[in-house]
């Protein structure tokens, strides 16, 4: 018969109990709709609507990630309720004393379970799929405690597995947010014109070739040109540029950029997933499904640990025969850091990387990455912006470059050769008048003759001058571009020195690109004297030109037979065949749709300091992983030592366990897009809390 000072701490505890039944029954039916209002999954309505997302596209986490990733949400009621009953109860059995009192005990097995639940239901689960993971050795390491009554052992070790599984939660979730954020960059209405009017309508409804406007302060919502209007965009969110972009009629705007100062008119040229706003969101879903090779050997060591710990604690057991020393050792081998933490920093880096202007398209790809040692580039669109420029007017004697100018533009004014555009633009530019030709013949691959005024213009290469009878009484070499003679009259002008303009951040890329001891091949059709040229001011290390597609395929085949593991950058429909073969195919944003398709990395604002930062971004990856995967091991090992030979108790081994599961997560959680994270958890705990009350 127990005395009544003894059944008062029993009534105490069954209160603790009972309290949380209650509170288990109130949240059990809301905690679906709390998981699904806060799981950051592009499954809801607002992501279909605006991005034509199905349901069968929506990302899930692989088979063998489940267990990891399905932790990934936001707080939940139930969660913390669980935690904070669990608590509670050993806080109970501590305070109370409980050991010696059968009935104290027997609640406190009760609480074990009831709280626990949620470890047992998936250690259930993993028997079922004849599957070893850390859950069934935490469940079959709490069972063994309650076996030899250490229920305050199970209570805590118990404990400590729920909160690390929250704190888990927290941390994947972010990665998986990645998604939500993109596609709360872009505004479910747009403003078209119909009619002659502008009218707001749902963004389902703007069809290709529709006229936006978009207002100051405004989302643009498509990717198109401007086609009127004048401002400033903010692309960092789809390019990752710091500064505002410059957009007036004719430059191209992303859907998801800001427009800041004036409204602009944009006429609609993507729409959804064709965007590249659409692009990066599929990149993100592509690597939250796909499996890169190093999550297949983070999941067979996960399993080797757990079969360790397991066999360790029977040798500890027959060898010892100390039950306490055996439950310790299946408690303190962990292998949650290298089976979650290795998807999350993948899916962190391309995050990170889609974040900053550098769209890679899934986990195997950011893999090749790291693994790159030959950088090899495309000049023209890629180290160049692929677009001739008139750089030099070299008049004649006696001859103003005002005249040179204004001539070769009557010639060239109905001309749709690049050529011709580039002297027309700076002739505009330089604010020189000029008017069409009475007459026009062009010869292709030669020149023009046109006349005006009564007078003969030819304009032209050299050769061609000299047939229609023109004597050049000035050299100017044989230049490093294209070399446009002008005549008028029978009278040599001067010449125009049209080339291609290097990219101004071309320079330093490939210098940062040789600091990461990655060797640079220039590969270009152009003639020999432009590529050593371009090669010479940037500075890479071999140059090869003359080539046809078929000569650059086969150089990269070469290169990969002899085991370079190279990353081919290219812009073109040219390059396709290249961008295949490579390791690594990565095309421009501005190039051919054939080259952005064919490649494995797109860079969204065709700025190749990107590049280097999607490169470095991989490596920093990989070194994270590693880490992960060698701190993971050495914890491991000298954590069951210890418990084996008795230095460490089971609570001990708990807090090992979930400490390093936890930092080895959080190490690769730094690899995450930044977010607000802590005003998110504290808006999580007060929306819940409100949720609550009400």
């Amino acid at each position: 018969m127990w005395a009544p000072s003894q059944m008062a701490p029993a009534e105490e505890l069954t209160d603790v109990v009972r309290a949380y039944l209650k509170w288990h029954c109130k949240f059990q039916n809301s905690s679906k709709g709390d998981a699904a209002a806060n799981h950051p999954n592009v499954k809801e309505p607002d992501a279909e609507k605006l991005l034509g997302i199905s349901g069968d596209n929506v990302p899930s986490a692989h088979a063998n990630d489940e267990d990891h990733l399905n932790h990934g949400h936001a707080l939940n009621s139930l969660d913390v309720t669980r935690v904070v009953f669990v608590a509670a109860a050993a806080g109970a059995m501590w305070f109370l004393g409980g050991s010696s009192n059968p009935y104290i005990t027997a609640i406190g097995v009760i609480c074990t379970v009831v709280g626990g639940f949620p470890i047992f239901h998936e250690a259930y689960e993993n028997i079922t799929q004849r599957r070893m993971t850390m859950e069934l050795s935490m469940a079959i390491a709490i069972v063994a405690a309650l076996a030899i009554r250490e229920v305050f052992t199970a209570l805590v070790i118990t404990l400590f597995v729920l909160v690390a599984e929250i704190l888990e939660g927290l941390t994947v979730g972010r990665g998986r947010k990645a998604i939500q954020h993109l596609v709360d960059l872009l505004p479910s209405t747009a403003t078209v014109r119909r009619n002659g009017s502008w009218s707001n309508i749902e963004i389902r409804e703007v069809e290709m070739d529709d006229e936006v406007l978009v207002r100051p302060g405004g989302r643009i919502p498509v990717d198109g040109k401007v086609i009127g209007g004048h401002s400033f965009v903010d692309q960092a969110p789809i390019t990752g540029e710091s500064m505002p972009i410059e957009k007036h009629p004719g430059a191209i705007v992303y859907a998801g950029t800001i427009n800041q100062s004036g409204a602009i008119e944009v006429r609609v040229e993507r729409l959804g997933r064709d965007t590249t706003f659409g692009k990066i969101i599929e990149a993100v879903e592509t690597a939250e499904k796909s499996r890169a090779p190093i999550q297949g050997i983070a999941d067979r060591l996960a399993g080797y640990l757990v079969y360790f710990a397991l066999s360790a604690s029977v040798l500890t057991f027959l060898i010892s025969h100390n039950i306490r020393s055996t439950i310790s050792v299946v408690i303190v081998a962990g292998a949650c850091g290298i089976a979650a933490g290795t998807p999350l920093a993948i899916l962190g880096s391309i995050g990170r990387a889609a974040q900053h202007g550098a769209i890679i398209k899934g986990g195997l790809y950011l893999e090749k990455l790291w693994e790159v040692d030959t950088v090899l580039l495309d000049k023209t669109g890629t180290l160049t912006y692929g677009t001739p420029e008139l750089v030099d007017v070299c008049p004649a004697p006696e001859v103003s470059a005002t005249l040179l100018l204004r001539t070769a533009a009557i010639a060239e004014s109905r001309s749709e050769h690049p050529i011709a555009k580039a002297i027309l633009r700076k002739t505009t530019q330089s604010g020189i008048p000029y008017e069409d030709p009475q007459q026009f013949e062009y010869t292709p691959g030669r020149g023009i003759i046109a006349r005006s005024d009564g007078e003969e213009i030819v304009v032209g290469n050299q050769h061609f001058l000299l047939e229609c009878g023109v004597h050049l009484n000035q050299s100017n070499g044989a230049g490093l571009g294209s070399e446009v003679f002008v005549a008028r009259g029978g009278r040599f002008l001067g010449t125009l020195h049209i080339a291609d303009t290097l990219r101004p951040e071309a320079k330093g890329a490939i210098q940062s690109l040789k600091s990461m001891h990655l060797r640079t091949v220039l590969l270009t059709g152009d003639a020999n004297s432009v590529a050593e040229d371009v090669g010479r001011k940037l500075g890479v290390d071999e140059i090869v030109s003359d080539l046809l597609p078929e000569d650059k395929l086969l150089y990269v085949k070469k290169l990969t037979e002899k085991g370079h593991k190279a990353a081919m950058v290219g812009d073109g429909v040219n390059d396709a065949p290249a961008l295949m073969q490579a390791s690594v195919g990565v095309a421009m944003g501005s190039g051919t749709d054939v080259a952005r398709e064919s490649a494995d990395v797109v860079l969204i604002g065709s700025d190749l300091s990107k590049l280097v930062e999607t490169l470095q971004m991989a490596r920093r990856c990989r070194r994270t992983i590693m880490q992960n995967f060698v701190g993971t091991l050495v914890v491991d090992s000298i954590g069951v030592g210890l418990a084996a030979f008795g230095f460490l108790n089971p609570l001990l081994a708990a807090f090992i366990h979930v400490s390093s599961e936890m930092a080895f997560i959080l190490n690769s959680a730094r690899l995450l897009p930044p977010v607000s994270s802590a005003n998110q958890f504290v808006r999580g705990i007060l929306s819940q809390s409100a949720s609550t009350t009400g």
